[in-house]
């Protein structure tokens, strides 16, 4: 029996497919779910961190996904540790859940000076400023936002495996690795 709203989620091809479009949707679209998605790390202590990002890139061929940051965030120190993160995305309107892990590199200075001439300039000032992210203020607005490309870093997630569950009437479950080219496997919810 198929999901009649929603049959892509009976085929495993179908299924990865639909994946990687709503991906893609989400860099061009703000009102995708996958536009905001939630990036998880871990800290040097072993505690578990995840966060809000957007989504910038997102390329089906090579199996990879670009999110901007500071350089001076939390999250880069993170992943400087522990190079690994996971990327969650929830799809209400087609109750689809989203997990990739992926292996994580972080771009910065002449690297991406090409992406960073394309960052409009109304967003440039979230890559730079004082005090560093995350530091102490005296309230809310005592902070400065200042565009500065030295500050601005891509995080290139490799993804390397994909989990997706569907909640269908019949809930369906699978899981594509890179190291399997994507074939996929079905899991029990």
């Amino acid at each position: 029996m198929t999901d009649a709203l929603h049959p892509w989620a009976s085929d495993l091809p179908a299924l990865y497919s639909q994946v990687w479009q709503r991906l893609v949707r989400g860099v061009g679209d703000r009102h995708s779910p996958s536009r905001h998605p939630t990036l998880a790390t871990v800290t040097p202590e072993g505690r578990p961190r995840a966060r809000t990002v957007v989504l910038r890139r997102a390329d089906r061929l090579s199996g990879t996904l670009d999110i901007h940051t500071d350089l001076r965030s939390a999250k880069v120190a993170e992943l400087h540790a522990t190079p690994f993160a996971s990327l969650h995305v929830w799809d209400g309107s087609a109750h689809l859940q989203i997990r990739a892990e992926a292996d994580v590199t972080i771009a910065s200075g002449a690297d991406v000076a090409e992406i960073w001439a394309r960052v409009p300039e109304t967003s440039r000032s979230s890559y730079g400023g004082t005090p560093v992210p995350g530091s102490p203020i005296d309230d809310g607005l005592a902070y400065t936002r200042l565009a500065e490309p030295a500050r601005f870093a891509v995080l290139q997630l490799r993804i390397t495996a994909i989990d997706v569950l569907h909640l269908g009437r019949e809930h369906r479950r699978a899981r594509f690795e890179r190291a399997g080219e994507w074939q996929g496997v079905w899991l029990s919810p």
